[in-house]
C-alpha cells in the first residue's frame, strides 16, 4: 500500500512527492526544473523522485515526450490527502505544499472556519483549464436558472469571504461571470476546444479596472480613534484599491456603509465608504451593503 511506503520514507521525501502530486492535480504538469527550483535539489535526485512517485501510484502520471512533461494520468487517484484550505493556500498564496500532516500550533488560537470548502476533484479540473488556459465543460445549479450546461474560459479563483469563485468567460450569456465552484458538477478540460480573444482575461473590463476607495470611520458611530486604530488608518482614511470584479465581495465581507448619507445601522458598520460615487459602473456594487447606484436614485427621484 502506498501509505505503507510513505511511512518508510524520509520527511523531505514525502514533502518532494507531496509536491508532485498537487502540481499535477491542480495544475496538471510537472518538471524536474520544478522540483529542482522548489526544494533546490539536484536534476538526478528530481528524476528518481519522480520515479518513485510513478511507482508508488501507477497510473498517476505519464510522461508527455512531446510537451517534455509528466501529466495527469487516466486512472488518477491522490495518494496525499489534503484538506482543501492547505490547497487553496497553496494554489493563491504559494506556501502548505508540503506533505499534509498535524503539526504542534506554537501558541494557543481560534480562527472561524468556513462552512463549506469546494470539492477538490472539482476544484482540480477548474485550476487545471486556468494554467492551461482552456475552455471547461460544467454542469452549473444556480438558484435562478436551476441545472444548465454551460463552457466557460476560466481564469482567476476569487475568495468572498464565504465561498469560493472562479471567474470566467460565459459562452452561454457571453458574458464575463463569477461561478460558485460548489455549484459547479462534472467538470471536463477541453484541451482541444480553441479559446477566442474576447474571451481572455484582459478583454474582462471588470477585472481590469482598478476602483480607488477611500474609507472612514462611520460618523454615527462612536470613538472613531479607536476605528482608525483598529484599520491602521492614516490621517482618519483608509485608502484602498480594488479589482472592480472583487469591489462588492470585499465591502460586504467588511461591512462598509456604502449608502450615500451613512444610514445604515448596527455595530457592525464602523466603517463608511466616503464618496460612494467610485462605485459607479461597478456591476457587483449591488453586494455592498447600502449602495444606491446614481441611476437607481435618479428614478426614485422622479417617481417621488
Amino acid at each position: 500500500m502506498p501509505k505503507d511506503q510513505l511511512a518508510e520514507l524520509t520527511q523531505p521525501q514525502r514533502d518532494r512527492l507531496a509536491f508532485i502530486e498537487l502540481r499535477v492535480r491542480f495544475v496538471g504538469e510537472i518538471r524536474r526544473q520544478d522540483l529542482v527550483g522548489r526544494f533546490g535539489i539536484q536534476s538526478a535526485a528530481a528524476t528518481r523522485d519522480l520515479a518513485l512517485y510513478k511507482e508508488l501510484s501507477p497510473g498517476n502520471i505519464d510522461y508527455d515526450p512531446k510537451g517534455k512533461a509528466y501529466v495527469l494520468g487516466p486512472d488518477f487517484r491522490p495518494i496525499f490527502d489534503f484538506p482543501p484550505e492547505r490547497v487553496l493556500s497553496w494554489l493563491t498564496q504559494g506556501f502548505g505544499d508540503g506533505e499534509p500532516m498535524r503539526l504542534k500550533a506554537w501558541v494557543a488560537s481560534e480562527s472561524p472556519s468556513r462552512l463549506t470548502y469546494p470539492d477538490l476533484d472539482v476544484l482540480a479540473s477548474v485550476t487545471r483549464a486556468i494554467h492551461q488556459e482552456c475552455p471547461l465543460g460544467i454542469e452549473y445549479h444556480s438558484i435562478s436558472s436551476g441545472r444548465t450546461e454551460r463552457e466557460i474560459v476560466p481564469f482567476a479563483l476569487i475568495d468572498n469571504g464565504l465561498r469560493w469563485h472562479v471567474r470566467a468567460f460565459d459562452r452561454k450569456s457571453q458574458e464575463f461571470r463569477d461561478f460558485v465552484i460548489t455549484r459547479i458538477k462534472c467538470p471536463v478540460v477541453l484541451k482541444d476546444h480553441p479559446v477566442a480573444p474576447h474571451e481572455t482575461s484582459n478583454q474582462d473590463i471588470q477585472w481590469t479596472r482598478i476602483v480607488e476607495l477611500e474609507l472612514v470611520p462611520h460618523p454615527d458611530q462612536p470613538r472613531p480613534e479607536i476605528t482608525e486604530m483598529d484599520y491602521s488608518m492614516d490621517g482618519g482614511v483608509l485608502r484602498m484599491k480594488l479589482r472592480a470584479a472583487t469591489a462588492g465581495y470585499i465591502l460586504r465581507q467588511w461591512s462598509v456603509d456604502c449608502s450615500p448619507d451613512h444610514s445604515l445601522r448596527g455595530h457592525e458598520y464602523r466603517l463608511w465608504l466616503r464618496d460612494h460615487l467610485a462605485l459607479y459602473g461597478v456591476k457587483n456594487a449591488v453586494l455592498a451593503p447600502g449602495y444606491r447606484s446614481p441611476d437607481s436614485q435618479n428614478i426614485m427621484g422622479k417617481a417621488d
